[in-house]
């Protein structure tokens, strides 16, 4: 397939921790006509108190450990780890004191504006035990980086990345035994930005409460590889241009989920979600997409959809992408990041130029596509023979887990003092 596993890795690339505010608000101009604007222009001019620091952590530990399950036992999201951080913030104050306390309830107004008006944002990273024990984050900067954008979206408070990311490292350390060991295991965190002011009305919050919680998982595909069968859709819309679907918002989750059933009540494991009249092709369940497609001049193409506002800026589809164009014999390959259409599939699938397909994200990092569905008609998606994946795919997964654990050095994996 033309991969060229001789070439370095990026070696000399530098992690950015510092605060970056969202690329853009929305606001108005001195026509009063809608534009977007750089978020930095209003944050220059807006005091918002005292920053976030990590240097006055308050931790309390828990009086009552919970008994931990085998990790044979887990399930993704269901067990949580004995401690959790909560991070207050007002308008007035600015961020105060983060606290790691033991794992519990928030107590919340029912008049909450996250309840009413969906002030909320989140984040997915990992963390992993390698062959030492020492534990690691994968490309936790990214992470900080779309979440500050995705609060600042929503009128959220931003912060500085380098301090969440500090005190999110002294809860995995606090919680590190509930890494499991083994290979394939990880410790799932879920970074939190709710607005928990109390008003029945839509105007920006005046405070807010940054939390994180951690849940031991297994590996996605415990017994190898599951390629799914996609239902192309088009009678329902996941996100649109100018929208809110390059955001990690609670709120672009919970309308795809009566598709999803719909999908799976025709046997198919997750959504293909398709845009506009032509049919673009944008995301898969929740995940990022992918194809490989063989050119006329018998190149091979990674084709993606680009970053134009309707997809999530997934960490994971960043990573297959600098990962592909840094390792991929470049005589051998296209790395595109494009708008094609489900027409465009079909017609490579007829023609027997369709290689394979994937998604991508950070729960399975890549999930193998081996059906589409469009109009009531199957596009069949090769795999390798006795395999339940592509070979891009494959390899993908395994280069990543090799930085993820440690095995091979790499500026992507943040290892924990």
């Amino acid at each position: 397939m033309g991969f060229s596993k001789s070439r370095p890795l990026f070696s000399s690339a530098a992690r950015r921790l510092s605060a970056s505010p969202a690329s853009y608000l929305l606001c108005r101009s001195w026509q009063h006509q809608p534009k977007f604007c750089p978020a930095s222009t209003l944050a220059a001019s807006e005091p918002v108190g005292a920053s976030l620091s990590a240097a006055n952590i308050s931790i309390e530990r828990t009086a009552a450990p919970k008994e931990k399950l085998p990790p044979t036992k887990l399930v993704f999201g269901h067990t949580f780890t004995d401690h959790m951080v909560q991070i207050p913030w007002n308008d007035t104050d600015g961020w105060l004191t983060p606290k790691i306390l033991p794992y519990q309830n928030l107590s919340l107004d029912p008049a909450t504006c996250v309840f009413h008006y969906a002030f909320e944002c989140f984040e997915g990273m990992k963390a992993y035990k390698d062959s030492n024990g020492s534990i690691r984050l994968f490309r936790p900067d990214k992470n900080m980086d779309r979440m500050s954008k995705t609060a600042a979206r929503i009128c959220l408070p931003t912060f500085d990345h380098d301090a969440l990311i500090k005190i999110i490292a002294e809860l995995v350390k606090l919680d590190g035994d509930w890494i499991p060991s083994e290979r394939g295991y990880s410790l799932y965190l879920r970074p939190t930005l709710i607005g928990t002011q109390a008003s029945l009305g839509v105007a920006p919050p005046k405070s807010a409460l940054l939390y994180v919680i951690m849940s031991p998982v297994g590996p996605y595909y415990p017994t190898g590889f599951k390629a799914v069968k996609l239902e192309a859709t088009d009678y329902a819309i996941r996100a649109w241009p100018k929208g809110v679907g390059d955001r990690k918002l609670g709120a672009n989750y919970a309308p795809g989920i009566l598709p999803q059933r719909m999908a799976a009540s025709r046997g198919f494991q997750q959504n293909l979600w398709l845009f506009g009249d032509e049919g673009y092709i944008t995301e898969v369940g929740t995940m990022n997409a992918f194809f490989v497609f063989q050119l006329p001049d018998g190149k091979l193409e990674l084709a993606t959809a680009p970053l134009d506002g309707t997809i999530l800026e997934g960490v994971t589809r960043d990573s297959i992408l600098a990962l592909a164009r840094e390792r991929f014999d470049k005589d051998k390959w296209v790395i595109s990041e494009r708008k094609f259409t489900i027409q465009e599939v079909a017609d490579h699938a007829k023609a027997g130029t369709l290689v394979e397909a994937f998604g991508s994200g950070t729960a399975a990092v890549v999930s193998p596509i081996k059906e589409i569905s469009w109009r009531g008609q199957p596009i069949a998606v090769p795999l390798q023979a006795g395999k339940e994946t592509g070979m891009v795919a494959e390899q993908m997964a395994q280069w990543i887990a090799e930085i993820q654990y440690g095995e091979v050095e790499h500026p992507w994996s943040v290892l924990l003092n």
